[in-house]
């Protein structure tokens, strides 16, 4: 065991304990089982029967529905029935928030239920309090007296059960010892299961939430850290980036946080949270769990990937790389993006567009977005019209050589064409590396000598393998090891046939090395097959176009931005904490999301929740600056931070209170003012 996963350089399905849902088994190297969770009003039989029928034709395996008090719970059993006698046999999951007597119930009715530690039986008030030991003992105790009865019922009755910790609802006691961190969610679940284990109940699922990706996937690796060191075994794990949000953010940040962990070969069931139908979700998960199958991650061949022996990072904290700098890039500048805009020959002004750039030719002046890239990939040609001034060109040697003005326009050299070169850039040259796949690099690393700590190369890192991120942390590690601070760029094509295969692509690979620390840039790509297919329209899975027809390239820019920002490495525009929305949800969330998107989309770096209910809010809105919340139907409360500051307001003037409460706050910019 390697810290929390069997090896950083094959992919190896951790082994967990074996679940029983109904039928289904989960764990101990089954298939990953996909999930979602229904919206509708527990209440109304036929509208949950129809809308659970719908997400398992999609695909889903388990399906959740919302049971907030004994009323729902004991609806669940008219859903069941009549799910049955249409035949579908799919397991169904209760959802308890703050009532034991409901799961107590539905545990007795349906395969599985899951509670949250931070509020079944715990306090939530955001008070702090200094427990002493004895006092922290007692609530222990207390919540052993609650939950037992719910383990016994559901050994009695073989319920399965989820202890699903969310990082924004820890309770008060977990926040007033261990704060608000990846540690206090891991020991509110091992609280729980502790409790589970006494009673020798192990039909147990555990996962550790959170709208950061950072955070979720530090947490799941310290559980399972914490379970093998305390009982030498790991239960079966949920995935999921919680009030993740919809359309391409959405999908970004679930792939970064699931798949940063399923490419560990961690994980046996996953749900992706999007402010869409539930349906909806299935195909994304089905595009992230492709990826893990035997014939895209798994080789007979043993790996070229030399192994571990001792690891240079710290897996459970995050902290970049250290590096030095080479003109913007290294050291303390945000990770830059490099557009490829190679294909496009010859390259015209408004061809920058593509990147973030447009030219006002009335005014002679460039308008630049938050998303304009800091470099351009160009390939054979270098543009022979002004740049705005923060853009710079990477091309080919010899288009570089030719360049007549080479202060904004770099070369691009494969390792031995550095070596080799009679001419470089005094001020920065990119060297390209295809870790472990090519003959320089494979338990050689002779090649580096031209190249180590050489004060104007930055590294730009892929690799041909299968398990291609891991390849590239390898290199990473090798770096640290041998004390070479050049920065690098992490270079990825994709070979996917939809939008979203190619934004989950590239946040699974990337995005698990930024959150690692690794990476002072991306650059990304596709392969030419999936450029000619692509050029027909970038789709998702609801069969439209994303971003009203962007092209390609523009597609994969805005992509490379989005990740960045879910892994919190580069903030570059508003972030959206916005629940998935289920049977409380007080209003209709998906069109509030979009008229609250549509008005606040210009305020870099706030982030603002958007949450359907008291029980989503505000413990779940975690780390937002502004909250919108439902409390009643019609009514809004809104919050700074987790403090309320204007309360049951009519849905009908939310929107506009936000705005002020944003003013207020000294938060709001008006649109026209910014460039």
């Amino acid at each position: 065991m390697q810290l929390y996963c069997n090896s950083l350089t094959e992919y190896n399905r951790l082994l967990t304990k074996e679940v029983k849902i109904g039928d289904l088994l989960l764990g101990n190297g089954h298939p990953i089982r996909i999930q979602t969770m229904t919206t509708t009003d527990t209440m109304n039989t036929a509208a949950t029967v129809a809308q659970t029928i719908r997400c398992i034709e999609a695909g889903a395996e388990l399906v959740r529905i919302t049971a907030p008090s004994i009323r729902e719970a004991e609806n669940l059993r008219n859903i069941k029935n009549e799910l049955r006698s249409r035949g579908y046999t799919v397991p169904l999951i209760a959802d308890i928030h703050f009532t034991p007597n409901a799961a107590e119930v539905a545990a007795r009715i349906i395969e599985k239920v899951r509670v949250n530690p931070g509020n079944y039986v715990d306090k939530k008030k955001f008070e702090q309090i200094d427990y002493t030991d004895a006092e922290y003992v007692e609530e222990i105790e207390r919540i052993r007296e609650r939950f037992t009865p719910l383990v016994k019922i559901c050994k009695e009755y073989g319920t399965a059960m989820r202890i699903g910790t969310n990082h924004g609802s820890l309770s008060d006691r977990i926040m007033s010892r261990y704060g608000d961190t990846p540690m206090g969610m891991v020991e509110s679940a091992m609280e729980f299961l502790r409790i589970a284990r006494s009673e020798h109940y192990h039909n147990i699922i555990l996962s550790m939430k959170s709208s950061n990706p950072q955070v979720m996937v530090q947490a799941y690796r310290l559980l399972i850290n914490k379970m093998f060191e305390e009982f030498q075994e790991c239960y079966a794990l949920h995935l999921g980036v919680t009030e993740a949000g919809d359309g391409e953010e959405g999908r970004i940040k679930s792939a970064a946080g699931i798949g940063s962990l399923l490419e560990d070969g961690i994980g046996d069931t996953i749900r992706v949270s999007l402010t869409e139908d539930p349906e909806f979700e299935i195909p994304v998960c089905r595009d992230i769990v492709k990826r893990y199958t035997a014939e895209k991650k798994i080789s007979l061949a043993p790996s070229p990937i030399p192994p571990v022996e001792k690891i240079t990072y710290n897996p459970f904290e995050y902290k970049r790389r250290e590096t030095f700098e080479v003109s913007n890039i290294g050291s303390g500048h945000v990770p830059v993006v490099i557009a490829d805009l190679s294909r496009i020959n010859p390259l015209m002004v408004s061809d920058l567009t593509s990147a973030g750039y447009t030219y006002e030719a009335d005014l002679d002046k460039w308008t630049i977005s938050d998303t304009a890239a800091d470099y351009i990939f160009t390939g054979h040609q270098v543009p022979d019209f002004p740049l705005p001034g923060t853009l710079k060109i990477v091309c080919y040697p010899a288009a570089w050589a030719l360049a007549s003005d080479k202060s904004a326009c770099f070369p691009i050299f494969d390792a031995g064409g550095f070596a080799e070169a009679a001419q470089r850039s005094e001020k920065l040259n990119f060297v390209l590396m295809d870790c472990y796949s090519d003959q320089t690099s494979i338990n050689d690393y002779t090649w580096l000598d031209e190249l180590a700590n050489h004060p104007a190369v930055v590294l730009i890192l892929s690799s041909s393998l299968n398990h291609s991120m891991a390849a590239v942390r390898r290199m990473c590690m090798i770096l640290q090891e041998k004390n070479i601070k050049n920065p690098v760029i992490l270079s990825i094509d994709s070979d996917g046939k939809t939008a979203d295969e190619h934004l989950i692509h590239f946040a699974a690979e990337a995005g698990a090395l930024l959150l690692d620390g690794f990476g002072d840039g991306v650059f990304f790509g596709m392969t030419n097959s999936a450029y000619q297919l692509q050029d027909a329209g970038l789709k998702n899975a609801k069969g439209r176009n994303y971003a009203n027809n962007t092209s390609v390239e523009q597609f994969i820019n805005n992509t490379a931005f989005s990740i960045l920002q879910a892994s919190r490495t580069r903030i570059s525009k508003t972030e959206y904490i916005s629940c998935p929305s289920c049977g409380r949800t007080l209003f209709d969330l998906q069109e509030t999301t979009s008229r609250i998107r549509n008005v606040t989309n210009h305020l870099k770096g706030i982030k603002i929740a958007i949450m359907g209910c008291i029980v989503n809010g505000p413990g779940e809105m975690a780390d937002a600056d502004f909250g919108y919340v439902g409390s009643g139907v019609g009514k809004i409360t809104l919050y700074k931070g987790k403090e309320i500051m204007k309360r049951n307001i009519d849905s009908g003037i939310a929107v506009d209170a936000l705005i002020e409460l944003l003013k207020e706050n000294e938060a709001w910019v008006e649109p026209n003012v910014l460039k």
